[in-house]
């Protein structure tokens, strides 16, 4: 393992140690991945990490110190830098899944409490890249990056390893870290949901549920798109949803959108809980729902539309990672196009009351998780 060695001269080592077996470009290669004597001795060997050893309530998080792997061949290892804590992250830990998915998802993280393997949380992250693996070309130490993190390996520790490299891009030169872990989730989802809405400029899009990580994103995106926005979602959100560029706000407690009598060629619906056929009332002639959290009654719906031909499409599901996707939402970023809505910031030894928080409904955009470094200070 060519990165765990620590020579005074480096590259010239290298050419004597391996210039028989490699071409110059390769040995260059290699020693540019090389780390310097002094930024391993900064990677500790173990690190905080917050578990969910049971499913309930916010308090059954737990903060403890676990053993710190170095990366294989094809991973790098991250310093995180900040995560985020999402509605999704919630109804995980409490698993309040809808009832489509509860199975699948259960056998999936443990039937009666997570698996040891799935018990640390946390769905996106920010952080520097500190370690690379010998076969891994396209990242190389000190680069600062955003991404999602699998199942099992979330984002609430001190670092990381991956080699899940199509959901990890670059980090936008014109956000820090806490701006940037707010993509993946909240953009993702924005921007897949709204190309299967086919979006096209001058149309009318309605987002059901604005204000939080996924409708925030969507809004701003919506508008880029070229479309009219309504943003709905409660009273105290509605100034920042204006703000954001949304043309009209409703507040769902005083108006319901599904019997004002307004038609729109697209229902952006974050929320789902309360789907029916009413939602199809308030679309125009071929005009296109979109649901962001998928019911069995919708996917139905969504089956009898396309057999039958109707003129009004009902579309679900879920949203895919691609590197291409995450370049977008950077080149986006850095463009100016949008910019994250960060309601409160917490430390990483916070995390349950920032879980608390968020379970209360009130969350505005986001909320983040911050992660010092015991070693650096």
């Amino acid at each position: 393992m060519f990165n765990h060695l620590y020579l005074p001269s480096v590259k010239g080592d290298l050419y004597l140690a391996l210039g028989s077996f490699f071409s110059e470009a390769e040995v260059e290669r290699r020693a540019a991945r090389l780390p310097t004597k002094s930024s391993k001795s900064m990677i500790p060997t173990s690190m905080k990490a917050i578990l969910c050893p049971r499913y309930g309530p916010p308090d059954v998080l737990e903060l403890r110190n676990v053993p710190l792997s170095m990366p294989k061949e094809k991973e790098v290892l991250i310093k995180v830098r900040a995560a985020t804590v999402t509605a999704g992250d919630c109804e995980l830990r409490r698993f309040q899944i809808t009832p489509l998915f509860w199975l699948p998802v259960r056998l999936i993280f443990g039937l009666f409490k997570p698996k040891k393997s799935m018990q640390i949380m946390g769905q996106e992250f920010a952080g520097e890249i500190v370690e690379v693996g010998d076969e891994v070309t396209q990242y190389k130490p000190g680069d600062k990056v955003f991404g999602m993190a699998g199942l099992g390996a979330g984002a609430y520790v001190e670092f990381r390893t991956t080699d899940r490299f199509k959901t990890v891009a670059k980090k936008p030169e014109n956000m820090s870290y806490a701006e940037a872990a707010t993509i993946p989730t909240g953009g993702l989802n924005a921007l897949h949901f709204l190309r299967m809405a086919q979006v096209q400029p001058g149309e009318h899009v309605l987002i059901n549920g604005a204000g939080g990580s996924i409708g925030t994103y969507g809004v701003q995106l919506a508008k880029h798109f070229g479309a009219e926005v309504t943003a709905v979602d409660s009273a105290d959100k509605l100034g920042m949803l204006e703000g954001l560029g949304a043309d009209h706000v409703i507040d769902y407690q005083q108006q319901d959108y599904r019997r004002n009598g307004q038609q729109y060629d697209v229902i952006f619906d974050v929320v789902g809980q309360d789907w029916s056929s009413a939602q199809l009332s308030s679309l125009k002639v071929g005009g296109r729902y979109v649901g962001a959290n998928p019911t069995f009654s919708m996917l139905m719906r969504s089956l009898w539309n396309r057999l039958s031909g109707q003129k009004k499409t009902v579309r679900t599901g879920l949203a895919g990672e691609t590197v291409k996707d995450f370049e977008t939402l950077r080149r986006l970023a850095e463009d100016g196009l949008f910019k994250p809505v960060i309601d409160r910031e917490y430390p990483l030894e916070e995390l349950v009351e920032a879980h608390r928080y968020v379970d209360t409904g009130r969350k505005s955009g986001h909320v983040i998780i911050n992660i010092s470094h015991a070693h650096e200070k």
